[in-house]
């Protein structure tokens, strides 16, 4: 059975806003859509596609730029020791 939640609506400026309560895990900050259809009220999260950063109109504009390939990303796996590193902001 769904989990049901009582919700009262307020007035915010010149608009009517309604509070979602906590327990349906929604984040503060989440872009939401709301429709009417048949007379009831549907509200459902918009999915964002992660942003890229565009970086064609700067290739080769910088001397020495190059992209990277599949070789160039992969890392050794390393022990550092961070233990002098520490110390020298103290």
């Amino acid at each position: 059975m769904t989990k049901e939640y009582r919700a009262k609506t307020f007035k915010s400026g010149n608009s009517v806003a309604l509070r979602l309560p906590k327990g349906l895990g929604i984040e503060e900050g989440r872009e939401m859509m709301v429709r009417k259809e048949h007379g009831r009220f549907v509200v459902e999260p918009i999915v964002t596609e992660r942003k890229k950063i565009d970086l064609t109109g700067i290739y080769g504009s910088i001397p020495g730029l190059k992209l990277l390939t599949d070789e160039d990303r992969i890392m050794e796996p390393r022990d550092l020791d961070w233990t002098g590193a520490l110390l020298k902001h103290e």
